[in-house]
């Protein structure tokens, strides 16, 4: 994925975060700058997620063991960007709705970006 690809890719998720900050309760962010830094950072902690635990339990995987972690990940990232309140019934729901908003606007996976890359070489 290019650059310009993934800061659409970014752009994208800012404004579902802020629609999901909207729809559900206890879930708030102060605004686009605030979403697209929590689209940043729950991309990075996907990322580790994933690179410690495998593709299986990551944000991106599927059931209830990725639900879980992409609930996880959602409420440990209101620790590290400000203008977010996240409590755990939020993450929980906000996972919900991201996963939901997902099966409408499917979003490639860093793991798959970088997969079909290797398969291209």
């Amino acid at each position: 994925m290019r650059f310009l690809g993934h800061v659409i890719r970014f752009i994208v998720s800012a404004l579902v975060l802020m629609f999901v900050g909207w729809v559900v309760p206890n879930f708030a962010v102060g605004g686009f700058w605030s979403a697209l830094f929590l689209a940043l950072v729950i991309a990075l902690l996907g990322w580790i997620v994933e690179g410690i635990f495998g593709k299986r339990i990551t944000p991106f995987g599927r059931g209830i063991v990725g639900f879980l972690a992409s609930a996880a990940v959602i409420w440990l990232a209101q620790f590290v960007v400000g203008g977010v309140y996240v409590t755990v019934v939020g993450a929980i729901l906000a996972a919900l709705v991201i996963g939901i908003i997902d099966l409408f606007i499917p979003v490639s996976t860093p793991f798959d970006a970088g997969r079909s890359r290797e398969e291209a070489r």
